[in-house]
């Protein structure tokens, strides 16, 4: 029983339900459904978007934005930025940019640390290795493009098919062997936990068609014919629904939950457990709706409170980017992705795809994982006075936060990587426009260890509106000054060999552009062309109650006793690399711990 009608769910009882038909959901569908007795319902909002070659056909970045089909597309308040998250099945697996990537062992270490026992880089490994299905290009072409598998511990034994590009661009090769020059490694072990360096990445394709392995083909298409799995999809939940408690101090026990489907509202009734992997997003928004949450964020919208959880919709944290692009010399043979703003190119290439080249058989693959230390001088004493500033305010940060930013600081001490270099072959930056007919190369500057902290909370009780997101951008000044540092680093790129050989002897870039050169004129300029990375998280912090938690270590919310979130909402401290692979392994284990399968 696949996609099952409106009919079949609201006259039937689910042992679990599931809200969110995302990366995480359709992982934990499908592995509770192992169970022939076990019965589960998924909630998506978005629609099914099965076979569409927009989703399964790679280096269509940022096709998908703006469409309520595929994209949550939310703003932010303050500086406004765009998030697009996936919305349909697959959720952001469906739409994003391919990368697979692992964070550093320590990175998920301590999550562990921050008082959660089992949530460490042994298990998360051991879960990833149940996902990665890593198929190896041959020994010529590991060997052409300066491959070495060998320790990057790559597993087989997974359900999603993971491979390096049909291509890769001499351009992006060029840009890497500058960073090289530059005092950047290559990475040792990026898949196993070291991934301090540059490396070419590995994409989330099936390299026999060249096309998106994502959770809807690779979790829920092979097991679409079970019995006691339903998917209803255009579904949109409004919030859980509880018994009625017959103590005010016993913790809520869920019953279902109330959902719009077209112009109607119903009820889905859950035996055992209601679990959210709606997104870092909507997981929050739909826990205040229910309930659930500040005590202020919910009396202000006159929800009533069943749940004091002041952490709820806290701790906010994203990785953001910064985009600088240099023009291509006209004698440098190399086809970007910009030639496909031609339709006469385009429609070349789509049919290229179906004979396994052109460029929809390329993605991303050249990135670089690297300590600020390594990009700037001024790192230790940025180190030093985000340090004296902690030291100094430690009595007024929020419950939890100390902490946190202790292990960051140590991160610092570590040479941790939290800085990113994105290599994209094609223009992806602003304000200023590309000209026509021309090719380019962008470096997108991220930061993935940012100290600012922000929030997502309803600001009406009409489950319709979507929540007010606050990331505070920028709020802690370290922050800003590290992206700083990272475009005044990109920038030097163009000068050095053998990526120099790309731009020419007089680099043309575009944007920030030569007419922003201080400190004060690149910060402001950040601020204006600031990207999101789409990886946003803890929302839902797994972390003890009173250090501003809102889940325990089995992903139950706090005040219920059937109740768990499973998505990047639940991660209390984020992590240096890109998030879809962490978010399969968090389902994968939270699978188990439902299951009562997981061990300490």
């Amino acid at each position: 029983m696949p996609l099952v009608s409106l009919d079949d769910v609201v006259n039937r009882k689910f042992d679990y339900i599931i809200v969110g038909g995302g990366t995480a959901g359709l992982v934990l569908a499908a592995r509770l459904t192992e169970d022939d007795n076990t019965t589960v319902l998924v909630l998506e909002a978005g629609p099914a978007n099965l076979d569409d070659d927009l989703i399964l056909r790679p280096a269509q970045f940022g096709a998908h934005f703006g469409h309520t089909d595929y994209d949550w597309n939310f703003p932010t308040a303050g500086t406004e930025v765009m998030w697009h998250l996936g919305r349909g099945l697959g959720g952001s697996s469906a739409t994003n940019y391919l990368c697979w990537t692992k964070p550093p062992i320590e990175d998920i270490d301590d999550f562990e640390r921050l008082g959660n026992p089992g949530w460490n880089w042994k298990n998360h490994e051991k879960y990833l290795d149940k996902v990665e299905n890593f198929i190896h290009v041959s020994p010529d072409v590991q060997a052409a493009r300066g491959l070495d598998l060998k320790t990057w511990k790559c597993s087989q034994e997974g359900l999603l098919k993971i491979a390096h590009t049909g291509s890769i661009l001499d351009i992006e090769l060029k840009a890497h062997k500058a960073m090289n020059h530059l005092g950047i490694p290559i990475a040792k072990a990026p898949l196993h936990g070291d991934p301090n360096g540059t490396f070419l990445i590995p994409n989330n394709m099936d390299p026999a068609t060249f096309s998106r392995t994502y959770t809807t083909n690779a979790y829920f298409l092979p097991n679409a014919d079970r019995p006691n799995l339903s998917v209803l999809v255009l579904a949109h939940v409004n919030k859980i629904l509880f018994e009625e408690p017959s103590d005010v101090n016993e913790d809520l026990i869920a019953s279902g939950v109330e959902f719009g489907y077209g112009a109607g509202v119903f009820i889905a009734t859950a035996v055992k457990e209601v679990i959210l992997a709606a997104t870092t997003v909507k997981s929050p928004q739909i826990l205040e709706l229910s309930g659930i949450g500040k005590r202020e964020v919910l009396e202000k919208i006159n929800v009533l409170v069943k749940v004091d959880l002041p952490g709820v919709g806290e701790n906010l944290q994203e990785h953001v980017n910064a985009c600088v692009s240099f023009e291509i010399q006209d004698n440098v043979e190399a086809d970007t992705w910009d030639i496909l703003q031609d339709s006469s190119q385009l429609s070349k290439h789509i049919a290229l795809h179906s004979t396994g080249s052109g460029l929809f058989t390329t993605g991303i693959s050249a990135v670089a994982f690297v300590p600020l230390d390594l990009l700037t001088d001024k790192a230790e004493e940025m180190k030093n006075s985000m340090r004296s500033k902690v030291l100094q305010n430690a009595d007024t940060y929020l419950p939890g936060l100390l902490e946190q930013h202790k292990i960051m600081l140590e991160r610092f001490d570590r040479r941790m990587p939290g800085c990113e270099i994105i290599t994209i072959p094609k223009f992806l930056s602003r304000p200023n426009l590309p000209a026509p007919g021309k090719r380019y190369i962008t470096f997108a500057a991220a930061t993935n260890y940012n100290f600012s902290r922000g929030s997502v909370h309803c600001a009406t009780s009409d489950p319709k509106v979507d929540p007010v997101i606050d990331p505070h951008y920028f709020e802690e000044e370290i922050d800003i000054q590290t992206s700083v540092e990272m475009v005044k680093f990109v920038r030097k790129l163009s000068t050095v060999h053998p990526f120099s050989e790309v731009v020419g002897s007089s680099p043309v870039e575009i944007n920030p552009g030569p007419q922003v050169q201080t400190d004060e004129q690149i910060s402001t300029w950040i601020k204006q062309a600031l990207n999101s990375t789409f990886h946003p998280a803890g929302t839902c912090s797994m972390l003890p109650r009173e250090k501003g938690g809102v889940v325990d270590p089995q992903l139950k919310v706090y005040g219920t006793k059937n109740v768990r979130v499973v998505d990047l909402s639940i991660v209390p401290l984020h992590f240096a690399s890109h998030s879809q692979a962490t978010v399969y392994a968090i389902a994968e284990q939270a699978a188990e711990i439902i299951r009562n399968g997981f061990r300490v």
